[in-house]
């Protein structure tokens, strides 16, 4: 099987961190779209066993943890048995992702679903990284009270922002995002320093 010089592999990855999309990238390069794909799975390998060996003992001064929903081949809603028996991992997926306030570095992410295993195993994972204790900010979700606690016990500065969204300005806009309406001042934590840097993250 032929395989692609360095130079040609160092283009496509360059343009995959640019942000092209495969197609795109397939166009800029002329490399066939399975090599561009077969070549990012194997970079993402790399990538996430430096991470992994990398990313210990950290030291940071505030984390902020959030998970974001996609989905593979097709919605959930939209999963038919059909689709189901052809692709198994059709559906709705959550990307969970922990990053420092200050940095953006990101230590640790997670791919699944949004349950109580899936948030116990992410926040797990982000413990396991850092030294010391820390100051961490979620939105609501209820799963992070339980993962957090579990990961960390009391050894952790925590605060649970909850946003309150209001009516979008164009209602007939299906995919128009809310605004935030408010901010309450109340937070979930517990072992709170004298004066909690609350992050409101988006």
């Amino acid at each position: 099987m032929n395989r692609l010089n360095s130079e040609t592999r160092a283009q496509v990855i360059n343009c995959l961190i640019e942000g092209c999309s495969i197609r795109a990238t397939v166009r800029m390069t002329g490399v066939a779209k399975k090599t561009v794909m077969r070549l990012l799975v194997e970079v993402g390998e790399v990538c996430a066993g430096y991470q992994d060996r990398a990313f210990r003992n950290l030291r940071p001064r505030r984390w902020q943890l959030d998970e974001w929903w996609g989905w593979i081949y097709c919605k959930d809603k939209n999963r038919t048995a059909e689709i189901a028996a052809k692709h198994p991992e059709a559906g709705d997926i959550w990307l969970w992702v922990a990053f420092d306030a200050d940095t953006k570095l990101v230590p640790s992410w997670a791919l699944g679903d949004r349950s109580m295993k899936a948030a116990s195993a992410f926040v797990a994972d982000l413990a396991s990284r850092v030294n010391g204790r820390v100051q961490l900010t979620t939105n609501g979700h209820r799963a992070y009270l339980e993962a957090v606690e579990g990961a960390f016990g009391n050894d952790v500065d925590y605060a649970m922002l909850q946003k309150i969204y209001g009516l979008p300005a164009q209602p007939e806009v299906k995919y128009s995002r809310s605004g935030v309406h408010r901010v309450p001042n109340e937070c979930d934590h517990w072992q709170p320093q004298p004066r909690l840097y609350i992050d409101k993250f988006r």
